[in-house]
């Protein structure tokens, strides 16, 4: 009978690879067309594997916690000629079942100093410092001859991760020895796998850190969106109210999530706002449809909806990609000021922190009063705007933030 692959899909148009996270069949099993089979995780969502033929399962060649390739033959499903003509299924190629079936090899590891001296037939000298996480920035400390590029690439280190390393070369430059002595230094600490969205927030975080990022903020005063909520009968979440002013505040001054490109300067045609959603290590931005054409009271039930599906990991097409900027609520955590890091696809984003209850002198009544107050903060690409334009946005943020019935 024919065999049919399950492969793999194509999960989006920038994933590469998925991580299984759970199967749901096993050898076997009878399926039927566009049955889910498994649940596996991108760097974005957790999503669902399914079969393009009905029949029965003859092998499953993949383990929970593996990351493959999209493509990949993941197991194999024997199914009659009649399924195969109706659901238009790719056969397995003759010879390619036993292959596909066979367990995978398990992921690239460290290798210790002498499994790595037996490869390359060299002796590696013990000469020299340990590594300290203490990144030397003197001339010639960033340069990396091919040999440890080479070392870097068979253990997966990137160039950030050799921040960590103090170079004792010439002009601070990292040495083989530097580096062999700090993965020395290193082995045996507690660590654990990165998981697909980890090592996605560090390639967004590496790749905003090769812009100007700089960050300005403000306290506002909460008493008048306090009181707001209390009377307003749905108790809109408190990230919504920011969401819904930095809209309004960015519709007067587009420019201020502009994009630098070459010597132009890209104004947004849309005001989508995206917001900072924590989920289980890592964080997802889902992004809100044109906030500024829409009231806070019409926006409540498409917030909470968006956010619900974030933590779940299972946003709707509509809610990916494409902010311009994003609110980051880490007041939640009880954090009172932060620099927040924008996506490496926007140049603005708005972090806020929690409530407090602070002195403020009054000259009414010549004394300090409690005022509960909380800190916004800007963080943003210093090529496309300067502290004075986003101090202009900043008090029109406040503005709107201090007057709720505007939103």
């Amino acid at each position: 009978m024919p065999q049919v692959p399950i492969l793999m899909p194509q999960l989006g148009e920038s994933i590469a690879e998925a991580t299984i996270m759970q199967i749901l069949v096993k050898p076997g099993d009878a399926v039927q067309a566009d049955q889910e089979v498994m649940e596996v995780e991108t760097n974005k969502a957790v999503m669902g594997v399914t079969t393009s033929c009905g029949g029965t399962v003859v092998s499953i060649g993949v383990s929970e916690g593996e990351t493959l390739p999209v493509g990949a033959v993941m197991g194999i499903i024997e199914a009659s000629e009649d399924e195969l003509a109706r659901s238009g299924a790719q056969e397995l190629p003759a010879g390619a079942a036993a292959a596909a079936a066979e367990p995978q090899q398990e992921g690239a590891h460290f290798r210790t100093e002498g499994e790595y001296r037996e490869s390359a037939q060299t002796e590696v000298p013990h000469t020299g410092g340990r590594g300290l996480p203490v990144p030397l920035g003197v001339r010639g400390a960033h340069y990396l001859s091919p040999r440890i590029r080479a070392r870097m690439d068979d253990l997966g280190i990137t160039e950030a991760d050799m921040t960590y390393i103090v170079g004792t070369g010439a002009g601070g430059r990292i040495t083989i020895d530097d580096f062999e002595k700090f993965l020395e230094y290193v082995d045996g600490w507690p660590s654990r796998q990165a998981s697909p969205m980890r090592r996605s927030v560090a390639d967004s975080m590496q790749r905003t850190w090769r812009r100007p990022i700089a960050s300005a903020g403000r306290p506002i005063y909460m008493a008048p969106i306090i009181l707001h909520r209390k009377s307003h009968p749905r108790k809109p979440g408190y990230t919504l109210y920011f969401v819904r002013a930095l809209a309004l505040a960015l519709a007067e001054a587009p420019e201020c999530a502009g994009y630098m490109v070459g010597g132009r300067i890209l104004t947004p045609k849309h005001i989508d706002l995206g917001v900072a959603v924590q989920v289980s290590d890592g964080v997802l931005v889902p992004v809100m449809r044109r906030v500024d054409e829409y009231t806070l009271d019409e926006l409540i039930d498409e917030f909470n909806k968006m956010v619900a599906q974030a933590r779940s990991r299972r946003l709707d097409d509509v809610y990916k990609g494409g902010g311009i900027a994003t609110v980051s609520n880490f007041g939640g955590f009880g954090l009172t000021f932060g620099t927040p890091m924008p996506l490496p696809s926007e140049s603005f984003i708005l972090g806020v922190g929690a409530v407090q209850k602070v002195p403020v002198w009054s000259d009414e009544v010549e004394c300090f009063i409690p005022v509960e107050q909380a800190n916004i903060v800007a963080s943003f690409d210093h090529r496309v705007v300067d502290g004075g334009d986003i101090g202009r946005l900043m008090q029109r943020l406040a503005y709107f933030l201090e007057h709720p019935e505007l939103l």
